[in-house]
């Protein structure tokens, strides 16, 4: 297969791309940098501020956090003599054989309850859509990724409350970040609450599914946890991709809205099973920085093709879904992506950009229609502009500081209550800009408190990532960083911290990256999760 995919005109053709490649000014003053950072002050620096360590466990927080921790110790002797404990591990134990025997017998190797936990936050896309669209029960759609919360925690209990052996707490400088800005939340909810029930509903929509940051740092176990997350995020973004291909290639219908009347050659918008061009583009953003990442890690040469061939893909549906604002956002994943892994990257990504503006119409008829006099008008009637310069509007006409209150404006929560009366001047709509929606509800208070925590993510990511360099588990971490900052910069033109499980996938893999900085087992070199995706 290898013999004949070499001789194949592609391979040629990339080879002689290459070579040209390695020919070029761009590849010269690439290559100086590289040989001058060696050396540099620069790189020194960032080595100390990679060798920072987690002194969380020492502050005040993390002290109170071993106390809890301690005592929930405590309880060991008395969970493991109650029924309750013993059926359980009855339970366990008769499943455990009753696989052991079977055909599945790998399965019980593999798939532990932490695991289990890991995947269903993975598939809860999948859940999500089945239940509000296929099954309709509305009771459950809107409760069972509570439940898994809830799951995920008493699990996490239940493990310190079982062990008998003293385990450190694990705490990071990040819970701090999370811990005033819930607070700040919290204290807002209270202050700026004319309707208390529309207040907590939309104070329970900003910080509840960033919990999984504390839940996940405190999940994963090993290596092989990390990899079951991270190959489960690649395989089901694939499947969207080959779904939403699909879909461009039927032309599947979509609202008149979707696309401007200037816009004809836009013929179809792909949203898989998402439902929104937006947000399935954001989700290829997080994701395909992460199967490039694999491309990178893993060392045969047929899972290197495989995995660049899923990136294809990814890209293909990104292109397909027309959500600019993606589009942008991935560019800049490919930006940190190269600084940290494959500088030549940002070559192919030009040129990749260049042959799609000139060979793919409806691609070159999106871009330039931002620079058209139409948009300019369609934006200040019923787009962006107008939408931004009313939530400026509202915030000052209210309380800057305090903000209009949250689930008031701009988000999911308003658009559900309509609690103010809409008149020729003033609708409700999204706003299409998380950050501005988070001012207008929380007001600058709540934003600085935002935009700080954000900062310290990113900080403590960095960190994470610059510490596992030199370990092939590094292209993984600095791949999910790639995603997140381009997640980030997609959030400036969309509300996409409104979708749980977005926001569910960005802190579960902001504590994925802390995890290998700070608590993996540096004497294990290769991850035995890799076995998992190998074959091996």
């Amino acid at each position: 297969m290898i013999g004949i995919l070499k001789n194949s005109f592609l391979w040629k053709a990339a080879a002689q791309l290459r070579s040209w490649a390695e020919k070029s000014v761009l590849h010269s003053l690439s290559a100086f940098f590289k040989r001058s950072y060696s050396r540099s002050l620069t790189k020194t620096i960032f080595a100390r501020f990679c060798e920072v360590p987690n002194r969380a466990h020492g502050s005040v927080y993390g002290r109170i956090c071993s106390r809890v921790s301690a005592r929930i110790s405590m309880l060991a002797p008395a969970v493991s003599g109650s029924i309750v404990f013993r059926l359980l591990r009855a339970l366990l134990s008769f499943i455990t054989r009753l696989v052991q025997n079977s055909r599945l017998a790998f399965l019980a190797k593999v798939c532990t309850i932490r695991r289990l936990i890991l995947l269903s936050l993975v598939l809860s896309v999948c859940v999500d859509y089945f239940f509000r669209n296929v099954i309709t029960v509305t009771v459950i759609a809107s409760a069972w990724d509570e439940a898994l919360i809830l799951a995920a925690l008493s699990y996490v209990i239940y493990r310190r409350a079982s062990s008998r052996l003293p385990k450190p707490c694990r705490t990071t400088p990040v819970d701090s970040y999370l811990l005033l800005f819930i607070g700040v939340g919290f204290f807002l909810m209270c202050v700026v609450s004319p309707y208390p029930g529309v207040a907590f509903a939309g104070y329970r929509a900003v910080v509840e599914y960033m919990v999984w940051f504390f839940l996940v740092v405190r999940l994963i176990d090993n290596d092989g946890d990390v990899m079951a997350f991270y190959g489960a995020m690649v395989l089901l973004s694939l499947l969207m991709a080959l779904h939403g291909i699909y879909q461009y290639i039927v032309a599947v219908p979509i609202p008149a809205g979707w696309v401007s009347q200037t816009e004809a050659g836009v013929r179809t918008r792909v949203f898989s099973i998402i439902g929104s061009p937006n947000i399935l583009g954001s989700f290829f953003v997080l994701t395909a920085p992460m199967a490039a990442g694999l491309a990178y890690y893993f060392k045969d040469i047929r899972l290197k093709i495989g995995c660049w061939c899923a990136v294809f893909l990814m890209c293909l549906a990104l292109l397909f879904t027309f959500s600019r604002g993606a589009w942008i956002g991935m560019a800049v994943a490919v930006l940190v992506f190269a600084v940290f892994i494959d500088r030549r990257l940002i070559a192919l990504m030009m040129a990749g950009a260049s042959l799609a503006l000139l060979f793919v119409p409806s691609i070159a008829n999106r871009i330039t229609y931002l620079f058209t006099a139409d948009y300019v008008t369609a934006s200040m009637t019923g787009g962006r502009m107008v939408r931004w310069d009313t939530a400026r509007q509202l915030l000052f006409d209210s309380n800057p500081v305090l903000g209009f209150g949250l689930g008031r404006f701009g988000g999911a929560v308003a658009m559900q209550n309509k609690l103010l009366e809409e008149t020729d001047t003033f609708k409700y709509f999204y706003i299409d800009n998380y950050y501005l929606k988070t001012e207008v509800e929380m007001g600058i208070l709540g934003l600085i408190c935002f935009l700080l925590l954000l900062f310290g993510l990113l900080l403590w990511s960095i960190r994470s990532v610059g510490r596992i360099k030199g370990d092939r588990t590094a292209f993984l971490g600095q791949a999910m960083l790639a995603g997140m900052c381009g997640v980030l910069v997609h959030c400036y033109f969309e509300n996409i911290f409104e979708v749980p499980y977005m926001v569910s996938y960005f802190w579960a893999m902001g504590a994925l990256i802390f995890y290998l900085g700070y608590f993996r087992n540096g004497r294990r070199k290769t991850p035995p999760g890799s076995q998992i995706l190998t074959g091996k």
